[in-house]
C-alpha cells in the first residue's frame, strides 16, 4: 500500500512558478514510477507527468513540455512537479499518483491517488 499526500498548490499569477510535492509512504514508492495528472472543472483528469522509479527516464504532456519538470527524491519518499511559465489553462487540481501497471499515460495504470492540490493561475 502507498499513502500519498500533495502540497504546494496555490494561487499565482501567469508567467510564475509553482512547486508541487507529493510525499509517499509505503515499501512500493521506491520501486514504482510516479505520475502527476490534473483536473479541470468540466473536465476529465489528465496525464502531466511520469518518472520511472529510478528517476531515470521521464515522460510528460505536449501542453506542458518545456515548462514542467517531474523529478524524485526516492530517500525522502517525494515527488516533485515543478511548474514554470504556469498559464491559466493550467489551472486544476493536481494528483500524484503510484505506477501499478500499463501505460503511463492512462489514470488506469495507477493504483494509488493523493488527494490532490489546488493550482489557479490568474492572467
Amino acid at each position: 500500500q502507498v499513502q500519498l499526500v500533495e502540497s504546494g498548490g496555490g494561487l499565482v499569477q501567469a508567467g510564475g512558478s509553482l512547486r508541487l510535492s507529493c510525499a509517499a509512504s509505503g515499501r512500493t514508492f521506491n520501486r514504482a514510477a510516479m505520475g502527476w495528472f490534473r483536473q479541470a472543472i468540466g473536465k476529465e483528469r489528465e496525464f502531466v507527468a511520469a518518472i520511472t522509479w529510478t528517476g531515470g527516464t521521464t515522460y510528460y504532456a505536449d501542453s506542458v513540455k518545456g515548462r514542467f519538470t517531474i523529478s524524485r527524491d526516492n530517500g525522502k519518499n517525494t515527488l516533485y512537479l515543478q511548474m514554470n511559465s504556469l498559464k491559466p489553462e493550467d489551472t486544476a487540481v493536481y494528483y500524484c499518483a503510484c505506477h501499478y501497471s500499463g501505460s503511463y499515460y492512462y489514470t488506469e495504470a495507477y493504483g494509488w491517488w493523493g488527494q490532490g492540490t489546488q493550482v489557479t493561475v490568474s492572467s
